[in-house]
This record gives structure tokens, C-alpha cells and sequence, in this order.
């Protein structure tokens, strides 16, 4: 077995040296800027995805290197900055603290542990259900995460699982996994499905409903899918719960102060109004979960002190987030992220009459067209080939267009889906964690799912 430290050692200084010839000699179609940014953007994923460097160093050595560069303007390498997804992070670290310092996720906890905590598999079982539910209600990963987390780390307590034991990893990798990959198969509860919603429609006419694309995804994409990640959790992060973890809590807090758990469930259930209605009103939910968050700062009111502000927010990862945002504009605004698509469509099998070949194919080229585009770059890059995929396989575009989904909700690294990113951060779990349930999740889709997915899309007549 090669030590781990080695074998970063190597994929790094590869990665440098296959960075360096592709920066000096321009292989292939590639242009000298394009050239330039695909060495950068190569160095960049294989130092977040070996953890050689804290992911925020590598991010602003990312940002440094395209500017220093002249790669990129600036209004591009910062403009995640002004993503909605940053500010997501924001206010849902102080929603999340301010549930945890208010005692409210331990109260939480204590009702929900009868019911849950009986047993270590129900207790995954039963926050992974709560976050699946919660994806038809609530379009933001993000906002999942900040409700069901500290409820989970409480849960996790009452269970006696200890900071780092594999219990709470579980939990905290269980909950990653449910409060972001089922919200796939529900076409208003990610970004990525919204951005293919808008360009199939701007670019070929072509519009999905609620229902059926809920009928195409969610049997597998989101039910299969969980239950393999609840499967595969209790494999990797064996454990038991403690044998008082489902008694009633008797004892009574008196330096619990019950108006302000009283406040912050209010404020709360407000932002959730706000969020599941958002549709009605316009408002991105990111600029609710501000509000909501200076609300909860306010002093008197909320229950974030003001100067913990700093200590309830991880800066280092709304560095990396505003990166991982950075590297996909950068790679679809040089071209690298659509030359990267045709030669994908070159060198996978694609031929009329082999339905099931074109289908794992089409799935293959979504899912490794967001190693480098990050998930939400993959419908950018790939809906405007989708009719010549079409010509291709022999399928209608629709159904190309809904391959998408398959490769883009199968994330292998963290870096592609920031969600991922922020419910560990929340959990206070390490990143890596996560790891060792999204490749052999990854595996048992391509495996297992996928060849599923293309029996129930023949038996509903997508094929």
C-alpha cells in the first residue's frame, strides 16, 4: 500500500510538470491564454482534490496566479463573490450558531431522539428522510443544512458520539449527503437544475414541468440513491448509539433561556415561509438569510453576539466557495469547458441503436464535464451540444438534455458542489470526511443507478 503522503506528493508534482507543458507548448486547439488557464485550472483541482494545501490557500493562489496572469479580469475571478451562494454561507453559519448558542437544535434533538435514536441506522434513516422532505419545500441546499445540522450534531450528542468518533461523522456525512443530492431530482430545489431549465428553454425551446421531471428523477436519482448513501454510511462509519440516548430528557436547564429559543424559532420559521414561497415573491433566498441573519445579531433580539460574529462564520471556506466559482466562469468564459465537452463526445461511444451504451455515455460526459466546470458549469457547457448529441445517439434532445442531471448530481470531490462543502463546515466535522462517501457512491451510480435509470426512463418511454 503507498503511504498517503507520497502519493499527494506525486499527483502534485505531476500535476506541476503536466501544468508547465501544457502552459509552454499549447497542445491540441488549445490557444496560449487557453492554454495558460487549463495548466492553472489542472494545478488547481488536483491541490484541492489531494487536500496537499488548506482549500483556502489554494484558492487565493488560484486567485493570485489568473490576475498576476492577466488570465481573467477581475470582475470575473471575484464576481463569486457575489454569488448567492456565498452569502448563503454568510447567514446560514449565523442561523446555524444562533440555533445552537439559543439551545434550540438540543431541544429539537431531545424531542425527535425518542423516535430516532433507538438505533444508529434509524437514526441516518430518519435525517436523511427530513432532508429529502425538506428539498420540496426549500430551494436551497444550503438552507437544509442549516436547520437539520445542528439538530443532527445535538442527536449525535445525546447518542455519545464524540467530536471525530465515526457516529458523528456519520451523521454529519449522512446529512451532506441528504440535504444536497436528493434536491437534484427536484427542479426548484438546486442550481444546477434551474440553469438547465433556463437554457433548454433559451436555447432550443424546450421547457420541463414540476411533475415530470420529478417522475424521470426521483425513483432513482433521490429514493435509490439515499438509500445507497444510508447503506453505504453504515458500512464506512460503523457504530451504536449510547443505550440513554432515546430517554426522555428529564432534567430541566435553568440557564437555558427559553424567550430567546422562543425568538429564534420565529425568526426562523419566518425565513422558512420566506424561502418555500419564493416563487411567489421574487426574493433570492440568499437576501432572505441575510436579513434574517442581522436580525439574529441584533443585540436583545437574536442570539449571535455581535462580536462572535467572526467565530460563527469559517471564512476559509467562503474563500474556497468564491474560487470553486471562480475556476468554472473561468473555464466556460476561455472556451476550455466546451472543447472539453466535444472531445468527451469523441472519445466515448456514441452510436444510434446502442441505447443503453449512448445513455451510461451521455451520463459519463455530464458527470466528468463537472470534475472541471464544478456541477453548476455542466448544463452551460453541455446544452448547446445537445442537438448534436441527439444526432449522435438517435435520442430526442429532451432526453439528452435530462442525461445532464444523472452526471451533474454525482459529485466525486467536495469542490464541485459547495453545499457539500458548507453542511461539513456546519458539522464541524473535517471536509475529507465526505471523501469516502462520494467516490463509492460514485461508484455504485455508474454501477448500479445508472443501468436502473435507463430501465425506468425506457419503461416511462424517455427512450
Amino acid at each position: 500500500m503507498i503511504p498517503a503522503l507520497p502519493f499527494r506528493a506525486i499527483a502534485v508534482w505531476t500535476a506541476f510538470a503536466v501544468a508547465a507543458w501544457v502552459a509552454l507548448a499549447a497542445p491540441g486547439a488549445l490557444g496560449p491564454a487557453q492554454a495558460q488557464a487549463a495548466a492553472v485550472v489542472l494545478v488547481t483541482l488536483v491541490l484541492w482534490s489531494t487536500g496537499a494545501l488548506p482549500p483556502f490557500v489554494v484558492g487565493l493562489l488560484f486567485f493570485a496566479t489568473v490576475l498576476i496572469a492577466g488570465l481573467a479580469v477581475p470582475d470575473l475571478v471575484f464576481g463569486g463573490f457575489g454569488s448567492a451562494a456565498v452569502w448563503l454561507i454568510v447567514s446560514g453559519s449565523v442561523i446555524g450558531s444562533a440555533i445552537g448558542t439559543s439551545g434550540l437544535g438540543k431541544r429539537l434533538a431531545a424531542i425527535l431522539a425518542p423516535h430516532l435514536a433507538g438505533s444508529y441506522a434509524r437514526l441516518l434513516t430518519g435525517l436523511t428522510l427530513a432532508g429529502m422532505a425538506l428539498a420540496f419545500v426549500m430551494p436551497s441546499s444550503v438552507g437544509r443544512a442549516v436547520v437539520l445540522v445542528p439538530v443532527g450534531m445535538a442527536l449525535a450528542d445525546r447518542a455519545g458520539f464524540a467530536k471525530g468518533s465515526n457516529g458523528r461523522i456519520g451523521i454529519a456525512v449522512a446529512l451532506t449527503a441528504a440535504c444536497n443530492m436528493p434536491g437534484f431530482a427536484i427542479l426548484p430545489s438546486n442550481i444546477p437544475n434551474m440553469i438547465l431549465a433556463g437554457a433548454a428553454e433559451t436555447i432550443h425551446g424546450i421547457g420541463f414541468g414540476y411533475t415530470e421531471y420529478l417522475a424521470l428523477h426521483f425513483p432513482v436519482l433521490a429514493i435509490l440513491k439515499a438509500a445507497a448513501a444510508v447503506a453505504l454510511t453504515l458500512l464506512l462509519f460503523p457504530a451504536r448509539v449510547g443505550e440513554a440516548a432515546a430517554e426522555p430528557d428529564t432534567e430541566t436547564d435553568f440557564t437555558v433561556d427559553h424567550a430567546q429559543q422562543r425568538r429564534v424559532m420565529a425568526i426562523l420559521a419566518a425565513t422558512l415561509a420566506l424561502w418555500m414561497t419564493d416563487s411567489l415573491h421574487g426574493i433570492n433566498p440568499a437576501w432572505i438569510g441575510i436579513a434574517a441573519a442581522v436580525i439574529l445579531l441584533l443585540p436583545k433580539v437574536g442570539a449571535v453576539e455581535p462580536k462572535s460574529f467572526n467565530a460563527s462564520i469559517d471564512f476559509g471556506v467562503v474563500l474556497f466557495v468564491a474560487a470553486a466559482l471562480a475556476l468554472g466562469a473561468l473555464v466556460n468564459a476561455t472556451g476550455l469547458g466546451a472543447m472539453l465537452g466535444e472531445e468527451l463526445t469523441r472519445v466515448v461511444p456514441l452510436a444510434p441503436g446502442r441505447d443503453l451504451v449512448n445513455f451510461v455515455s451521455l451520463s459519463l460526459i455530464s458527470l466528468l464535464t463537472g470534475l472541471a466546470t464544478t456541477v453548476a458549469g455542466v448544463p452551460t457547457v453541455l446544452t448547446p451540444m445537445a442537438s448534436g448529441l441527439a444526432e449522435s445517439t438517435g435520442f430526442s434532445v429532451p432526453t439528452v438534455l435530462m442525461t445532464q442531471v444523472i452526471g451533474f448530481s454525482t459529485a466525486i470531490f467536495p469542490y464541485q458542489v459547495a453545499p457539500l462543502i458548507v453542511t461539513m463546515q456546519l458539522s464541524g466535522e473535517k471536509i475529507g470526511n465526505v471523501l469516502r462517501l462520494t467516490i463509492p457512491l460514485a461508484v455504485v451510480t455508474l454501477v448500479l443507478l445508472v443501468p436502473l435509470d435507463f430501465l425506468w426512463w425506457k419503461l416511462l418511454g424517455w427512450i
